[in-house]
């Protein structure tokens, strides 16, 4: 994929809205099991009450409080609590929202920034926990002891021998029994009473933040209904605070999902529209030994289904790869707040999720290049079959590629699913592992609130989030499982992507000028294929004049059409060169040279479209004229006046609607449009009869009288006229001159001649 990744560079900044967009996304659904632990916590388990500093509370109830601070404490509260009595001004706004402000002053809480509510909400939580073990105490004196924390002995002996029980029976000299206790401690020395303080301190410790929080929240609770407010209100506000947060949330992330989305198909279908343009521009650069490289079927394969791949994993890898990681960390580092004690869960999780993915990875990367491979055989089977039909049908071998289809077939089916069934296979493991890790938590995490170490909302974020970590693995996983195939996909695009055609224009490249003499000099070229041990053409020399027309003829396999595949550079010439209006073909630009010339291949070749379409593939803006007269020269004028819409006919894919003589004129009126001053018929006549072909030459004599034209031919009646005949025979140049000239002095242009020839035709 890094070979393509400069593809990717034009969607730079949608790719860093779609990462911004998840990071909302992933803030949002982490946050959402934190909000479940609230509800759970606070707004069932504590009724509302977030924290142990409240709202209001009456003087009364501060003073007590006030015992269980040290003076600095004391000093911090008060500062952030202001006194306000029942008959003064203030009181007007606040006795409706707390109507035991009639009775008794109260302290409101002024507005404090959140740091500072966190920092004394220990210091208020401890003192709540105090004052409420003293007031049970009053109500069942079989309970007369304080500080004993949650799960704790509550055994007499016990406590009094650890010190962490007052025994309010107990009273100092001086104090009569039924003395308020609060008024007990309070009468204490100094010491004794910094010394009950930082007992109090240390036996809440061990508790945390979030535990004292939930054991004070009653008594806050208790304190609100002695101020006259609803609770029951309260906390129905509370629930649905935070509902609303979460709904907002939800929202949130779902919004986010589905704009990323959007971004990410505009990206992945961007990049495939740029691959594939990418690839076709350079397959239009490749030359015949590129093309010798990559088979049809495999250029193919490359350019639909291997981009194909890329754009669909594209897709995905923003929305799943970027996504993931922000998730799986988050939602770690998310739980370990939560309890930290149940780390070992995740990082086991982890470890076995790990395991899995290098493990499917290893085994499906080899099955996913093999895969790819067989795809492109699969399409040149079909591709061979479809077209050699006919041929099939005619030796009855239908059943021979039926069962070479059949081979191929199977062997791609059985290795598409083998990496299925591994996929399959593989989602068991992962539900397995899913609902294993929610027993695992729920049995030590039970243990953990039995004994008050955490709290029950605390345990179902936790499970949550462990199970966003499981998920976010697996979605890692499901890419570990596609990008082996889009890696395969993406080598295969580059390695077209990084070919560089053999045919190439020079860095500086010259011009013909305006003063262009359509004349062609071979001096002394030699050609060999790239990777063959020997020369098909072997020192050949020759000029083709303006006006004359230069036919070549010779055995089969003698080099004719590498002669005049040479001139357009479809190949270079492997010693000597070429001459075209006194410069070296290989100096001037392709385009430049090929403009210069109207070339007819072997093998007729036409496009989808209509008949006047394919004729200006020669020049998109040549008058209706030139076509017309190109058409009557090319003798196509009296079938083309036959067709349905004449012009406007359709011709369908590679011309099967019409038969191969008629594609053959087509195709040379097509470069007869063009109006060049080169042209080249590479075996363009061999489809016509006698008769046409007769005329056909002798119109295209007059219309070519100043060009230069080239006639590749195994018809010795189609170049008999010829001003210059070059005879080939095994690459090697064995003879030159007229037809007169060549039949006395070239042996195997007179065995040709008399093989096709009568002798009066001969003469």
């Amino acid at each position: 994929m890094i070979h393509l990744a400069k593809y990717i560079k034009p969607y730079l900044l949608l790719l860093a809205i779609a990462v911004t967009l998840l990071f909302i996304q992933a803030y949002t659904n982490l946050a959402l099991p934190d909000y479940m632990s609230d509800i759970v916590n606070v707004g069932i388990q504590q009724g509302g009450v977030a924290d142990a500093v409240p709202s209001a509370v009456r003087k009364s109830q501060m003073d007590k409080l006030s015992i269980f601070m040290s003076p600095a404490d004391t000093k911090r509260v008060f500062s952030d609590y202001e006194l306000i009595t029942s008959g003064s001004a203030e009181a007007k706004q606040y006795l409706s929202q707390y109507p035991a402000l009639a009775k008794e002053p109260i302290y409101i809480r002024k507005k404090i920034t959140p740091a500072e509510r966190l920092a004394i909400n220990p210091i208020m939580g401890k003192a709540w926990l105090a004052v409420s073990g003293i007031q049970q105490a009053m109500t069942n004196p079989t309970k007369a002891k304080i500080l004993v924390t949650p799960g704790e002995s509550t055994n007499k002996s016990t406590a009094e021998n650890s010190g962490s029980v007052f025994d309010f029976f107990k009273l100092p000299s001086g104090l009569s029994p039924g003395t308020d206790p609060f008024m007990l401690i309070k009468a204490l020395p100094a010491d004794s009473r910094s010394k009950l303080i930082l007992m109090i301190n240390k036996k809440f410790t061990s508790m945390g933040p979030k535990m004292i929080n939930q054991a004070a929240a009653e008594s806050v609770r208790a304190e609100y209904r002695a101020l006259g407010v609803d609770t029951a209100n309260l906390q129905l506000h509370y629930m649905l605070h935070i509902g609303a947060i979460m709904l907002l949330f939800t929202l949130t992330a779902a919004f986010a999902a589905v704009l990323t989305g959007f971004i990410s198909a505009r990206i992945a279908s961007g990049l495939a529209r740029d691959l594939r343009a990418a690839v076709f521009k350079r397959v239009e650069e490749f030359g015949i030994s590129e093309f010798d490289k990559f088979s049809t079927a495999s250029l193919i394969t490359r350019t639909t289904n291997d981009i194909m791949q890329i754009q669909m994993v594209t897709a995905i890898f923003i929305t799943m790869v970027f996504y993931a990681p922000i998730i799986g960390v988050g939602g770690i580092i998310r739980a370990i707040e939560k309890s930290s004690s149940m780390w070992w869960i995740i990082a086991l999780a982890v470890g076995i999720l790990l395991l899995i993915v290098l493990t499917v990875y290893n085994v499906a990367v080899p099955k996913f290049k093999l895969m790819q491979r067989l795809t492109d055989r699969l399409n040149l089977v079909s591709r061979e079959a479809l077209s050699g039909i006919m041929v099939i049908r005619a030796f009855n071998m239908q059943p021979h590629e039926e069962k070479r289809f059949g081979e191929v077939n199977k062997d791609l089916t059985d290795t598409m699913l083998f990496i299925n069934r591994l996929m399959v296979v593989m989602m068991p493991f992962m539900i397995l592992i899913l609902n294993g890790l929610s027993v695992l938590i729920i049995w030590i995490g039970s243990k953990q609130v039995a004994q008050s170490n955490l709290q029950v909302g605390d345990m179902m974020a936790f499970m949550q989030y462990v199970m966003q970590i499981v998920f976010a693995f697996l979605m890692l996983t499901m890419m570990f499982i596609m990008l082996p195939r889009a890696s395969v996909s993406a080598g295969r695009i580059a390695e077209v992507l990084e070919t560089e055609p053999i045919i190439k224009d020079p860095p500086d490249p010259e011009s013909f000028g305006s003063q262009f003499e359509p004349s062609i000099e071979f001096r002394n070229v030699s050609f060999r294929y790239p990777g063959a041990e020997e020369d098909v053409l072997h020192d050949i020399s020759f000029t083709a004049k303006p006006g004359q027309t230069t036919a070549i003829i010779g055995t089969t396999g003698s080099g004719k059409s590498t002669i005049v595949n040479l001139i357009p550079r479809f190949h270079d010439a492997s010693a000597g060169a070429i001459y075209i209006s006194g410069k070296d073909v290989r100096t001037v630009s392709q385009h430049e040279l090929r403009n210069k010339i109207g070339y007819v291949p072997q093998k007729s070749s036409l496009f989808t479209g209509t008949v006047e379409s394919n004729l200006r593939y020669g020049d998109e803006n040549a008058s209706d004229e030139t076509i017309k007269n190109a058409v009557h020269i090319s003798q196509s004028y009296e079938f083309v006046s036959k067709l349905p819409d004449g012009m406007d006919t359709e011709i369908s894919q590679g011309g099967a609607n019409i038969s191969g003589g008629q594609k053959q004129r087509l195709s040379i009126a097509r470069a007869l449009v063009k109006q060049a001053p080169i042209y080249i018929f590479d075996d363009s006549f061999s489809a016509l009869d006698f008769k046409t072909d007769a005329n056909l030459r002798r119109a295209l004599k007059a219309q070519t009288r100043s060009s230069s034209v080239l006639i590749v031919t195994q018809r010795v009646s189609t170049i008999k006229n010829a001003e210059q005949i070059i005879v080939l025979d095994k690459g090697n140049l064995v003879g030159r001159g007229t037809h007169s000239e060549l039949m006395k002095s070239c042996r195997i242009y007179r065995e040709i001649a008399t093989s096709q020839l009568t002798k009066e035709e001969l003469a």
